[in-house]
């Protein structure tokens, strides 16, 4: 058996080790390309790698688990030890990560009073439930079981969230009952009081997050450390992520970046955050609120070391380079062959709005009073309110109240507004003209916020109600649209301009590779290909063009599924080997 000690220094079986790590998510990557994007990581220097673990992929309801396919993460801690790298493991509960809700599961907030990160005896329990089924993937993968796995880290960032110490003793204490045997990390911001906050220094290597400054930043380290024991960087933050409405793509200077890298290896240890970022497959981007609510893109290039497609960049030979400085380059050659490919122009070969085709896709729910995405057991996606509103008039009072994130206002079908973050709640007047008038309603979650304050006021869609003329509206059908089920779709409905609608392209391929969906005509939606979701989409950019990795296409017939929200479509999508993740901006 291995052993890996923290004490003035990492120690691998005995002998000193300075850590050199890269992160991945596994869950951000198609399993088919885990082993290329590890040896191109293994190629570079780096002898480990980091990755978080999302506790609502691997529970989506609560008591159901899956450790399959994208989520099979023992696989990808198994094929990483094989490339010759060591591993450590960010388990959550909690992991920021720019994702849905930080990784925690929709259904902790079907609980009104549910406080999460913090000693909340409801949330405890189910943390309790979650780690008792999650470290059975992973216990034996320790490197004191001949594993890979050689350090955990006790939740994330925490002091920059509370100040709550029994609630890391309990986080850590239950790793320990569920088998954890390796040394545990903490990971902080190096300002104010997050050390402070966040670290349990009695149990757990406090290391740090940041992107510059590392000499002065590793100086607060080391006096908050008091003793001597490793310098590390656990994220090095070398990019950044982009938000739908941003005036471009986050890159950084290559030059900067390297220099703040030797700065890291003449004193210390290294996790480069990212080393590759992937893609928010699906529903899966998460958002940040400040002034304004900042729901990310699809895409996590995040500028690293590896493009969002696997590419190796500048930036990725510029950190070898220095990498090789101070430790021996490997040689080997890669395994996995992946090619892009330009399909051209694909013109659609069925359509259908929305409203002809919701009753296949979801049955209704009655209820007096609008439900909330949580009530209805759903996490992601959109959820559509009906009711009826009777006989002509003027509606000189609307208002959605406690509403999130973006609605559509429909009356007999037709669009009248759409709300968005602080649009929502605003007074709306509208003349009813048809003798009897139907209301709909269709909300986006366009992502629960994963960092800061807001986290425990997350429900989506409708909490409280709809104001027409000073009372609330009352009798609802309601459905429930997670968009999982596109099979469902019925085609033989008609299609009515300015209405959501589903457009069907097919494409028959012969020779398969990594392509970019060009949706230019479209405004806003989500793509599935071949009954997978790539993402969302969204004409404000700055992502013009959604990824599509070769091993979601098959030899043969090609089905392409564009859901756009706002009335916008084209007739034809683009299959090119560019992507667009929008101009630079440094």
């Amino acid at each position: 058996m291995g052993k890996f000690e923290i004490k003035e220094d990492f120690y691998l079986n005995d002998a000193p080790f300075k850590v050199i790590s890269g992160a991945i998510h596994y869950f951000r990557v198609v399993p088919e390309y885990w082993r290329d994007r590890l040896e191109k990581l293994r190629l570079m220097g780096c002898n480990t790698v980091e990755t978080y673990v999302p506790w609502n992929l691997h529970e989506p309801q609560e008591g159901t688990f899956d450790f399959s396919g994208r989520l099979d993460l023992r696989k990808f801690i198994q094929i990483a030890q094989d490339v010759g790298l060591y591993v450590i493991l960010r388990p959550a509960p909690y992991i920021c990560a720019e994702w849905e809700f930080g990784g925690l599961p929709y259904w902790l907030i079907k609980d009104p009073k549910m406080k999460v990160r913090v000693s909340y005896p409801p949330y405890l329990e189910k943390i309790e439930h979650y780690f008792e089924r999650l470290f059975k993937e992973v216990v034996d993968l320790q490197i004191t079981h001949d594993g890979p796995i050689i350090m955990m880290q006790v939740e994330n960032e925490y002091g920059s969230y509370a100040k709550d110490k029994p609630y890391l003793y309990f986080s850590a204490d239950l790793m320990r009952k569920n088998g954890v045997d390796v040394p545990f990390v903490t990971s902080d911001g190096p300002w104010g009081d997050m050390l402070l906050n966040g670290a349990i220094s009695d149990i757990a290597l406090p290391t740090i997050n940041c992107g510059s400054d590392i000499k002065a930043n590793f100086d607060r380290l080391r006096a908050f450390q008091g003793k001597k024991q490793p310098l590390m960087v656990m994220e090095f933050w070398i990019g950044w992520f982009d938000a739908w409405g941003d005036s471009g793509h986050h890159t950084t200077s290559t030059e900067d970046a390297v220099k703040e890298l030797k700065a890291i290896l003449h004193e210390g240890s290294v996790n480069i955050y990212m080393f590759h970022g992937g893609t928010n497959f699906g529903f899966t981007s998460g958002a940040n609120y400040y002034e304004k609510l900042a729901p990310d893109v699809t895409s996590y290039d995040y500028d690293a070391l590896l493009t969002e497609w696997g590419e190796i960049t500048p930036k990725y030979e510029a950190f070898r380079e220095a990498i090789g400085q101070v430790t021996t380059l490997p040689e080997f050659p890669l395994s996995t062959s992946i090619s892009k490919k330009e399909y051209g122009k694909v013109t659609f070969s069925e359509r259908v709005s929305l409203f002809e085709t919701l009753k296949t896709l979801s049955p209704s729910i009655d209820s007096p009073y609008p439900l909330a995405m949580e009530d209805v057991d759903q996490g992601t996606g959109y959820i559509f309110y009906r009711s009826q509103l009777g006989n002509a008039r003027q509606v000189y009072d609307f208002r959605l109240i406690s509403c999130m994130d973006r609605a559509h206002v429909f009356v007999n079908n037709q669009l009248k507004f759409i709300q968005y973050d602080h649009e929502i709640g605003q007074k709306e007047t509208f003349t009813l003209t048809q003798p009897q008038n139907e209301l709909g309603i269709l909300v986006e979650n366009m992502g629960r916020v994963n960092y800061s304050v807001k986290m425990n006021h997350q429900q989506k869609g409708i909490q409280d109600g709809v104001m027409i003329n000073d009372a609330f509206q009352s009798e609802w059908e309601i459905f429930s649209l997670p968009m999982d089920n596109l099979e469902a779709i019925n085609f033989n409905g008609a299609f009515h301009k300015g209405q959501p609608s589903f457009t069907k392209f097919e494409i028959k391929i012969e020779e398969l590779g990594d392509t970019f969906i060009d949706l230019t005509g479209f405004g806003k939606g989500f793509v599935t290909v071949n009954g997978f979701n790539i993402g969302r989409f969204w004409e404000i950019g700055p992502q013009k063009r959604l990824y599509i990795p070769a091993p979601l296409l098959k030899k043969g017939q090609n089905e392409i599924i564009v859901f756009e929200s706002d009335g916008k479509t084209n007739d034809s999508i683009f299959l090119t080997d560019e992507p667009d993740l929008g101009a630079p901006i440094k």
